[in-house]
């Protein structure tokens, strides 16, 4: 019977943890404040990459001269 009263507890007050986090994550979103990972490249490293590939370079060069992955230019491609 009382381990019942402490589980009620504990999920009562887990809810209201996820209801405080969930209010500032939106604050914050309002504030401005971009979540997740920082991007690699600039707007103007991609707009440099869109026009290597254009005049012809291949994928794993223009990976190559800009540190990264050839998968992050092909994201970069679909786009």
């Amino acid at each position: 019977m009382i381990l019942t009263v402490f589980a009620g507890i504990a999920e009562f007050e887990r809810d209201l943890i996820v209801e405080r986090t969930s209010s500032g994550r939106l604050a914050a979103q309002k504030r401005g404040v971009k979540f997740g990972r920082p991007q690699k490249l600039g707007s103007e490293q991609i707009d440099a990459i869109k026009s290597l590939l254009e005049k012809g370079n291949s994928v794993k060069k223009v990976a190559e001269t800009f540190k990264t992955h050839p998968a992050t230019i092909y994201r970069i491609l679909a786009r």
